[in-house]
């Protein structure tokens, strides 16, 4: 057995600052913009191995073994969801489905205002919470350029959309992420998620219209943001907290899109909204592209249909496999729960951190059958063979899907080696000791860490992996529910997603407008701080009053 150890150098402050050193190498790395995001995470990883075998004293073995487990957790069940969403969606490419997806959504509305809540917000939600990981602000953005919006309008806002559904993103990645680092069960984090983002998914959808078309545009159709806004945030609450983490998303989004649509039938401003671009500033507006009668021809009834197929099937499969009785059904049938040989039961946590000598487990479960990517998968195939796609034809497609997801899939890996070593070797232990010192400010800033790692990593699911362990631990020094605290890293940590540098990149992609990725990070980063203190503010306040939001939402 091995004790983990928290202060090697004899001195908390360089103790700390050796235990910061693979977080801070990680950050600085991808910060920098010189180092691409899968390169930065393996050399963070390397770096986190020669401290804690060098400075926190973690046998050799037990370090490289951690490690290899993160490796392998990192691709199931976290990259195996983001390899066959991304297969999904291109098989709708391929055979033109999302072409006539696009003009559905576009011929809804001719009010640039109503157009941005059903596409930049519901159905960037729906995407989000199918994949996540860039593709909402891509295809919304894509979406949103082919409307005619200028480049920073479309770039922007589909970036600030695309905040109160992250937490649940890649049907519900970052918690499956936050699970896997903290032991805390899945279901409790996604349902205290629950009771802190829907303030946000009800603020988000009028900030987006705010920045948008100013103070006088939004009271313009109010109403229907206010339809759009709880459409959404009512089902993200009674989701999280009553059924699973997993399809939170999509059942909010799909919601908000339909009770929106319905709103359209019986209400419309008294005055359309035809501009596409910012009512600021916008240095953008000359390359907004009006629209052409083409894009307004309307689908027959059959391209309807057919355009919405494959995610009416993502629906269906990912109800069924969301829920516990198909899960425990699914393992009873196979399931593989592997102890890593010479590191399950082979680490002590010591005090002050537990009250007493805690072994730390390290077991790989393989429920191959109930992985949720496993469901999107068997949806993808279902959605390709009924479109007209032979085997083999779907066979090369999945073979370019792995080409294509390779380095996200060594990014998302190597992230979780370094998370799962820097639990196992009681690194993040060291810099929770070190963050209790903020005492009451604690709930503030640890909702602030969240937002800073997703900012600098690119990813709700990274800084969950990264922080989520160091927020429980944290939180428990002082006093506070860990629930709580790690649910406040995944949701602080929406806010950063649209002044990531992934993020920017994807969004200044999509809409052809290369070059300017400043320009888009300087115009969103005061929306992205403001509204992460609003969460910090309002984890603040549920930590001081958690007992009694436990009683009445618990």
């Amino acid at each position: 057995m091995w004790n983990q150890t928290y202060n090697p150098l004899d001195n908390e402050v360089l103790s700390t600052i050796a235990a910061a050193i693979p977080a801070v190498t990680l950050l600085v790395l991808i910060a920098s913009g010189k180092v691409k995001a899968h390169i930065a995470a393996v050399i963070a990883l390397v770096v986190a191995n020669l401290i804690t075998i060098f400075i926190f004293t973690m046998p050799a073995g037990l370090s490289i073994r951690a490690s290899l487990l993160g490796v392998v957790t990192g691709f199931f069940p976290i990259g195996w969801i983001v390899l066959n969403v991304i297969y999904l969606y291109r098989i709708t490419v391929e055979s033109g489905r999302f072409e006539l997806l696009q003009r559905a959504i576009g011929g809804v509305t001719e009010d640039r205002r109503l157009q941005l809540l059903l596409i930049a917000f519901s159905f960037g939600a729906f995407f989000e919470g199918a994949s996540g990981f860039g593709t909402p602000v891509a295809i919304t953005g894509a979406i949103l350029i082919g409307l005619g919006f200028s480049p920073l309008a479309a770039s922007g806002l589909s970036l600030i959309a695309n905040t109160a559904p992250v937490a649940y993103g890649a049907l519900g990645t970052p918690i499956q992420g936050l699970a896997s680092v903290t032991g805390l069960d899945p279901y409790v984090l996604g349902a205290m998620v629950g009771r802190q983002l829907p303030l946000f998914s009800l603020i988000v959808p009028f900030w987006v219209i705010g920045a948008f078309a100013g103070w006088r545009g939004m009271i313009g159709v109010w109403p229907a943001i206010l339809v759009t806004g709880i459409s959404f945030a009512v089902p993200q609450f009674l989701i999280s907290n009553y059924i699973n983490p997993w399809i939170v998303d999509i059942g909010a989004s799909l919601i908000s899109m339909a009770c929106l649509i319905l709103f359209l039938k019986v209400w419309q401003p008294k005055e359309l909204w035809l501009s596409p671009a910012l009512r600021t500033n916008d240095p953008s507006a000359d390359l907004a592209r009006p629209r052409t009668d083409a894009d307004r021809k309307p689908l027959t009834q059959a391209q309807l249909w057919g355009a919405l197929l494959p995610w009416i099937l993502v629906c269906i499969f990912m109800l069924v496999w969301g829920t516990g009785a198909f899960k425990t059904w699914a393992n009873a049938i196979f399931s593989w729960n592997y102890q890593v040989p010479d590191l399950h039961n082979q680490i002590n946590k010591v005090a002050p951190v537990v009250a007493k000598p805690t072994p730390e487990t390290a077991v790989f479960a393989f429920t191959y059958l109930s992985f949720t990517g496993t469901g999107m998968l068997l949806a993808a195939i279902v959605s390709g063979l009924l479109m007209g796609f032979s085997p083999a034809k779907l066979i090369a497609e999945y073979s370019r899907t792995i080409k294509v997801c390779s380095i996200s899939l060594i990014t998302i890996s190597a992230m979780l080696a370094i998370g799962t070593l820097t639990r196992l070797s009681g690194v993040d232990a060291t810099l929770g000791l070190a963050f209790a010192a903020t005492g009451v400010f604690y709930p503030f800033f640890g909702t602030l860490l969240g937002w800073l790692g997703v900012a600098l990593t690119g990813s709700d699911t990274s800084s969950n992996v990264l922080f989520g362990n160091l927020q429980k631990i944290t939180s428990q020094q002082l006093g506070l529910s860990p629930v709580l605290m790690a649910a406040a890293n995944s949701s602080g940590g929406v806010m950063g997603k649209m002044i990531d540098a992934q993020s920017i990149v994807v969004a200044s992609t999509a809409t052809n407008w290369y070059g300017h990725e400043g320009t888009i990070l300087r115009y969103v980063f005061i929306h992205s701080i403001v509204l992460a203190c609003l969460v910090g503010l309002f984890v603040t306040l549920q930590a001081y009053v958690y007992p009694f939001t436990a009683m009445v939402l618990g």
